[in-house]
């Protein structure tokens, strides 16, 4: 049979920090994400590729707000089913065009996606995932004040705006993904950490103000689609300690025990490799079975060990 690998590619990857997010610029870098990934169709791997969308439903956000004298806003969950779907639709066409230039005949399809998410977590109560541009303090403080919403500093790189982030417990569409991935089509799914619902007590599906953590939503999946690897994408080529510092030790493997220690050191801050540490573990302990942390450009020397990070139990 052939491995299966689930590539998680963070929102930031698709629209760039410094861009203003037009479609040209979605276009361009999602371009430049197809190769590498290519490279393991055509090896005959089996792949499931998930994305972020944490600056696009930003953008929703904000464009829902700008407009709400003119038209409705729409709540988060559609927020997150309209991001889904065009940048679903970007990577589709972009794989699509690619695959006919290396001459590879491969279905493609988009999986809108719903998440079961509890209707008691916690996070309902405590907004934490940032989403959407940075703004500077005082920009984030004149906004709060008129607008009621949340902000917070985000790795030193500016304020954003933070929305509740329950954990993932369900994907309503596994079986369509498996059916289509079964079928040897290229799956685009889970987009943005899927659409968060919950489960009524009758048992129908209802939309919640939230989104779900991209990678937590990926490792969920990859560990219900039973992935013999599951990549996190991430800016950089290895997870490091004393990052940016003199002495920075780049991990070519990082146990567990050693990477929750590392994280109450503070070595992984919450706004970037934090997630990713933890989702990694997720994935381990739902029975997972190789989970690695690498950049896109590296994905093939990271799977044959040479670089990226691996995390192991």
């Amino acid at each position: 049979m052939k491995e299966k690998i689930v590539l998680a590619i963070g929102g930031n990857a698709i629209l760039k920090e410094n861009q203003k997010g037009t479609i040209e610029e979605q276009r361009e870098n999602i371009n430049n994400s197809c190769d590498a990934i290519l490279d393991l169709i055509e090896k005959d791997y089996t792949v499931i590729i998930t994305h972020g969308n944490g600056p696009q439903v930003g953008n929703a956000l904000i464009k829902g707000e700008l407009a709400a004298n003119v038209v409705p806003k729409f709540p988060l969950d559609v927020c997150n089913a309209e991001t889904q779907g065009n940048i679903g639709y970007l990577i589709q066409q972009a794989f699509y065009n690619a695959m006919k230039d290396k001459g590879i005949n491969k279905a493609i399809s988009t999986v809108v996606t719903q998440v079961v998410v509890d209707k008691e977590d916690s996070a309902f109560n405590n907004p934490t995932k940032p989403v959407g541009p940075f703004y500077t303090k005082e920009q984030a403080e004149k906004q709060a004040s008129e607008k009621s919403i949340t902000f917070v500093e985000d790795s030193g790189r500016g304020y954003r705006r933070v929305v509740p982030s329950p954990m993932p417990k369900k994907i309503i569409e596994k079986e369509t993904i498996e059916a289509l991935v079964d079928k040897g089509i290229l799956v685009i799914t889970t987009g943005g950490g899927g659409i968060p619902v919950i489960e009524k007590d009758n048992g129908k599906l209802e939309g919640v103000e939230a989104v779900i953590d991209k990678d937590f939503a990926s490792a969920l999946l990859a560990a219900e689609v039973k992935a013999d690897y599951f990549f996190l994408l991430t800016g950089v080529e290895q997870v490091a300690i004393n990052f940016g510092k003199p002495n920075q030790e780049n991990l070519l493997e990082l146990k567990v025990e050693d990477a929750l220690r590392y994280m109450e050191e503070g070595q992984f801050p919450k706004g970037s490799m934090g997630p990713k540490i933890h989702a990694a573990i997720y994935f381990l302990e739902k029975g997972g079975k190789n989970v690695i942390i690498t950049s896109i450009d590296k994905l093939e020397e990271a799977l044959e060990g040479k670089t990226g990070t691996r995390l192991v139990l």
